[in-house]
């Protein structure tokens, strides 16, 4: 995929759907999820459903992306009628990518067959280890055989596409391990695979242990195991076409490269973030607040910011550096390119500039870009 054909994406129409649904929370979710709340599923996808018939009709939607939460752990039925209110209020393009997460231990051959009926054609499985004893830290419910058992159950069903997850960086996991789950991950044959670092984040579980004493992280330890991934999985012929995802030429996550474009896409859920017009919003957070703001027929948005100027400028900058293919050059690049910052990392190979395009050339500092996009001011004229 050319730079130019990554950048058309910010000419498509996507749409989030949060699932909150979970059968237990993992210590390491900053989610907005919710565990023994499965008696609320009804009366939430109405809710939804009600948000989507009350939102500005659209032109037809070329991907839409259902996470979570875990919206393989709701009935079929109901995910089908959201699917159904979407067509109906915006239209799906008759080749639209339709994801669906899905954790391995409750994706079976029959669940598989349903979603693929329904029309969902892509599904991202929550693997995040191969090793038992990393899964048993991260407080999983599958085994690893689980995994090999749901991509099975995907093919069967005719996935085209079916993703993994891999976290890295658990206290657990040594390098053997780690390039063992890659390796049991590439044998499944998937055509996408993402891989996130494993992270801390306050008010959770794991938050709340390491601030007690329990062992976290390593980044040092994360950034050899981002290199391991990064030669590993391109050897094994996926590319890195973001910071975090791999894939097969061919089935980059559709969805994912709108929002990195800086494209526009509707979000629908509580805690769902969405851009349009220049407008980033999300909605409220808590599951009942947000059933009872559409039930009283107020907005579910909890906040919104415009995105215009020179902030739209840093916008298109700040999503567009997580990409293998960059930004093209523009105002802020010019204003990067001039900056203290910009040049200690041109200097340090981390920035390049080259045919009009600029790169970030080692993904591990890519936070560091964000850091001195984020400072920018414009250039005097």
């Amino acid at each position: 995929m050319t730079p130019l054909d990554v950048d058309r994406f910010a000419e498509s129409a996507a749409a989030y759907v949060h699932i909150p649904f979970c059968s237990s929370v993992c210590p390491y979710c900053d989610f907005a999820v919710v565990a023994g709340r499965d008696d609320m599923a009804a009366r939430y996808v109405a809710a939804v459903r009600a948000e989507i018939e009350r939102s500005e009709p659209w032109r037809s939607l070329d991907a839409v992306y259902f996470g979570g939460g875990t919206p393989s752990h709701v009935d079929t039925g109901l995910l089908v009628s959201i699917l159904e209110t979407l067509d109906a209020r915006h239209g799906i393009a008759a080749q639209a990518e339709i994801s669906l997460e899905a954790n391995p231990e409750d994706f079976v051959v029959g669940r598989a067959r349903e979603l693929r009926s329904a029309g969902f054609n892509r599904v991202s499985f929550g693997a995040q280890s191969f090793d038992p004893g990393v899964l048993s830290s991260l407080g999983r419910k599958h085994g690893p055989e689980h995994v090999s058992a749901s991509v099975v159950a995907a093919r069967t069903a005719e996935f085209a596409n079916v993703s993994v997850d891999l976290i890295y960086g658990t206290p657990e996991e040594t390098d053997t391990s780690w390039e063992q789950s890659l390796q049991l991950a590439v044998d499944q044959a998937v055509t996408h695979m993402s891989c996130y670092a494993l992270t801390v984040e306050r008010g959770t579980t794991l938050g709340r242990e390491v601030a007690e004493g329990a062992p976290g992280p390593d980044p040092d330890v994360q950034a050899r195991r981002y290199d391991q991934a990064s030669l590993f999985l391109e050897s094994a012929g996926l590319e890195r076409y973001e910071v975090s995802n791999w894939s097969r030429p061919g089935y980059e996550c559709r969805y994912n490269l709108v929002v990195w474009a800086q494209g526009e896409y509707e979000a629908y859920g509580n805690g769902a973030h969405g851009f349009r017009r220049g407008v980033r919003y999300r909605n409220h957070r808590r599951l009942d607040a947000y059933i009872d703001r559409i039930e009283a027929g107020t907005s579910a948005r909890a906040g919104e910011d415009a995105v215009t100027g020179w902030d739209a400028e840093l916008d298109r900058l700040f999503v567009g550096f997580r990409r293998s293919a960059g930004v093209s050059e523009g105002p802020g690049t010019d204003a990067l390119r001039a900056s203290d910052e910009g040049r200690n990392l041109i200097e340090a190979g981390v920035l390049t500039f080259d045919d009009g395009r600029v790169n970030v050339r080692k993904p591990l500092f890519t936070d560091a870009v964000h850091r001195s996009v984020l400072s920018l001011t414009p250039l005097s004229s």
